[in-house]
């Protein structure tokens, strides 16, 4: 059942046509969840990964709804949940030395040869994402994806300023060498799966 039935079907959606604190809290998350979505795709590289990760956020800011501050930018405050949910994760796979699964769409041979092309180029570019440390990833989706300023994903992150434009540096740095072939990928990627 997607989010917004769950939201006007339950019990603090009917509460929400009574009190409009509850119901402007629920509008924004409803409005936030395609960038949360997008951003979460982003950090895990995988659909379902980022699926999961979304509906852990919204659950952990619906049960905390009560720790948002009016006033300031939900959408940060969103941002920051799903950030830290990610961390989290992270830190218990290095726990247990697990190793996610990552999904590869693939072209289907019929279609035509500019849309395969661009489907393998966006493959390339999300490889060269993935190979991006946590941390470069995190501050590129933030600023190029999403369009936070620095100081909004410095603010996301918790890290100063600084930091996050020394991430996307390097972020950008890293991406460029390995889509110009340090990692390879432009030439023999399009060899093997074109075959």
């Amino acid at each position: 059942m997607s989010l917004t039935r769950r939201l006007g079907a339950s019990p603090a959606g009917v509460a929400a046509d009574a009190d409009p604190v509850v119901t402007r809290f629920d509008d924004q998350l409803i409005a936030v969840l395609p960038r949360l979505r997008r951003f979460a795709r982003g950090l895990t590289g995988s659909v379902v990964e980022a699926d999961d990760l979304v509906q852990a956020a919204c659950e952990r800011a619906l049960a905390r709804r009560h720790q948002f501050q009016e006033g300031t930018r939900f959408d940060s405050w969103m941002f920051r949940i799903v950030q830290t949910i990610w961390i989290d994760q992270l830190r218990a796979r290095a726990v247990r030395k697990e190793e996610s699964e990552v999904v590869e769409a693939r072209a289907g041979s019929d279609e035509p040869m500019r849309r395969v092309e661009a489907r393998l180029t966006l493959s390339e570019v999300r490889r060269a994402v993935d190979r991006l440390s946590p941390e470069q990833r995190a501050a590129l989706l933030l600023v190029t994806v999403e369009g936070l300023s620095y100081k909004e994903a410095a603010e996301v992150i918790q890290v100063p300023v600084g930091t996050v434009m020394s991430r996307l540096a390097r972020a950008r740095l890293a991406l460029q060498t390995q889509l110009e072939g340090g990692g390879g990928l432009i030439g023999s990627t399009r060899n093997v799966e074109l075959q």
